[in-house]
């Protein structure tokens, strides 16, 4: 089953003609999760042939406007469209309020709802949680309140081994509870461990999302080990110190965070419209952390087993 990003825009408050702000869609098992929606991110969803209906559940880092700029736009499509699927949106407190009134100007109404939950700004909290992913948000240090977002896949069941049903004879009955950790005792009474009967199901993957935010260690514990990071890296180290005084941060240290968090892959976007290239960030990040990679429109991320 898909664990796949898709970036649908890199730049920071200013867009370029090639860069749009941020925005990115996460498909975990064909569950579709729009996270941050700057301006033009429906345009960018429907160059990439992503079905609008599909993603109904958004998530907002915070509310400096290329990172929600984009919602009403979507919203009103979506209500033209006819869409029936309530959408539901985890964000700051205020947003609803911000938004609340243009969406209720959408022309000819809207056949769902939308729905706002509010995040917690001052702790890693749980957000999200179906069958298949759990998403909790977390404090970054960014000059107003701001949240990254943690996506893991959740764990599967074992396998049970298919040569041990036959030579026990086991009931498809219990085939479940064997599953979720039973033993399996035979008709001569003899015990059959769990560990015996069953292949260890594949590891879980696992995704952050942190963006804006100046370089902040007490992220690193949380997103620790995960298979892809999305670090900002709105600055090269030429501005290393507007990057402080502004709370963003450099490609280098976007690479040390990961480095330090022992992620498997990095992807850095955010960038500046003052860059008009961004090799240099590539290789300034790629010295600390080799596994680097740009987040550039268009760009597809698939975590595999």
């Amino acid at each position: 089953m898909p664990f796949e990003l898709t970036i649908l825009g890199s730049s920071s408050a200013i867009p370029t003609s090639e860069r749009y702000p941020t925005a990115q869609v996460l498909n975990v098992h064909e569950r579709f999760f729009l996270i941050d929606c700057g301006e033009g991110t429906q345009i960018q969803m429907r160059r990439m042939k992503f079905k609008l209906g599909r993603v109904n559940r958004i998530f907002i880092s915070h509310l400096h406007g290329d990172h929600y700029f984009g919602l009403v736009g979507l919203i009103s499509t979506l209500s033209l469209l006819v869409n029936k699927n309530d959408i539901h949106i985890y964000a700051h407190p205020e947003l609803e309020s911000l938004i609340g009134g243009q969406l209720g100007h959408i022309k000819g109404g809207m056949e769902f709802n939308v729905y706002f939950h509010l995040l917690d700004l001052t702790m890693p909290s749980p957000v999200f949680e179906d069958d298949k992913v759990s998403v909790i948000s977390f404090p970054v240090k960014h000059s107003i309140p701001t949240c990254g977002f943690l996506f893991r896949e959740k764990p599967k069941l074992p396998n049970i081994k298919k040569r041990i049903i036959e030579k026990y004879g086991i009931p498809i009955r219990q085939i479940q509870a064997i599953k979720e950790g039973a033993d399996f005792i035979t008709k001569s009474g003899e015990i059959i461990p769990h560990s015996q009967l069953t292949i260890p199901p594949k590891k879980t993957r696992s995704y952050a999302f942190c963006t804006d935010t100046a370089y902040y260690e007490p992220i690193i514990e949380i997103v620790k080990n995960t298979d892809l990071l999305y670090h900002e890296s709105t600055y090269l180290n030429d501005k290393k110190e507007f990057a402080g005084q502004t709370l963003h941060s450099t490609a280098e240290q976007a690479a040390t965070i990961a480095l330090k968090a022992n992620v498997k892959k990095l992807v850095i976007g955010h960038f500046s419209n003052r860059y008009k290239k961004l090799d240099g960030f590539l290789k300034e990040a790629r010295q600390v952390f080799p596994e680097t990679y740009l987040a550039t429109e268009g760009e597809k991320f698939r975590i595999l087993y």
